[in-house]
């Protein structure tokens, strides 16, 4: 699997002890986010600072508050930039120093509140940045940085999108496949991971738009998709593919310009399939999960972090 943090949005989570360092180790969520759950199990954030919670043995009470910037529902990695955020804030507060691959670990346990199941490739981008590969069993993330001259515009239909729509687009996936299209997948993920590598940035784009396997079993979940793929390329974008499980799109081009013209097509053609409105939002790849303020030293009253959205 692979992931890609991108500057375009972010989710910040603040993690405060409630009740005057006492509370023995009640958590709650101070603030949800929007749209979000209450319930601290069924929320990414709280779920990851329950089981940090339980398993480095939190006995103070704590208060968790997200404010949502990632949009959720719209293949940007949404719930993963909440769980990482709450990761990097929960590790700062008590001063745990956990390494990147325990940050990974319980950031993606925490999708599990969204997804029914972890997935660290949301999760691993989020939290540490850049370009990640993650093996999930047992599991391995390798993070790499990122060509210099790599841009992005990610086009955002105007679309409803249902409460179960990560299960709707996993169920699209077919459980078998041709060997020809695993043959032409194992290549394409060969060919991106070597121009991630070697710094070619329109190699990213040609290889990210190759994808025989995923994207032509949700393409007719997207409004267009063909001509707003097609679009993007003939605006001067190195290739375009659906953000994670879509509806959103992202296209990758080795120059701002290039990037900023494919989004004006992409709003244009999603116009044309059937009036769809959309905004394109021009963006970098960037650094993970960052601490944005603390109280107190190690193990003080609180720590808040921002976590970015990303597509795979």
């Amino acid at each position: 699997m692979f992931g890609l943090a991108l500057d375009a949005f972010f989710d910040e989570v603040t993690i405060e002890a409630s009740g005057g360092g006492r509370g023995g180790g009640r958590i709650a969520m101070a603030k949800p986010g929007v749209g979000a759950p209450a319930a601290v199990r069924r929320n990414t954030a709280g779920l990851v600072v329950s089981e940090m919670a339980a398993e480095f043995g939190a006995a103070c009470g704590l208060r968790v508050h997200v404010e949502k910037g990632v949009p959720a529902g719209y293949g940007m990695g949404s719930s993963g930039a909440s769980a990482a955020a709450a990761a990097v804030a929960f590790d700062r507060m008590f001063g745990l120093g956990l390494s990147p691959g325990e940050l990974v670990r319980f950031a993606g346990a925490g999708e599990a509140a969204s997804a029914g199941t972890a997935h660290y490739d949301n999760a691993a981008a989020s939290a540490l940045g850049g370009f990640v590969i993650v093996r999930p069993s047992p599991l391995e993330v390798v993070r790499t940085g990122v060509p210099r001259g790599l841009h992005a515009c990610v086009a955002i239909p105007e679309v409803r999108v249902p409460p179960s729509k990560t299960a709707v687009s996993r169920g699209a996936v077919p459980r078998r496949v041709p060997l020809a299209g695993c043959t032409a997948n194992v290549a394409a993920a060969a060919a991106l991971v070597a121009a991630v590598t070697r710094g070619d940035a329109a190699g990213v784009g040609r290889a990210a738009a190759r994808d025989a396997i995923v994207e032509p079993a949700r393409e007719h979940m997207i409004p267009g998709y063909r001509a707003v793929k097609a679009a993007a390329a003939e605006a001067g974008a190195d290739g375009a593919t659906i953000s994670g499980a879509g509806p959103s799109v992202v296209a990758f081009a080795a120059s701002r310009r290039a990037a900023r013209a494919a989004g004006a097509a992409m709003r244009d053609a999603f116009a044309s399939a059937g009036g769809v409105g959309s905004r394109a939002v021009l963006c970098r790849p960037c650094g993970g999960g960052r601490i944005t303020g603390t109280e107190g030293g190690s193990g003080g009253p609180g720590a808040g972090a921002r976590g970015r959205g990303r597509r795979r």
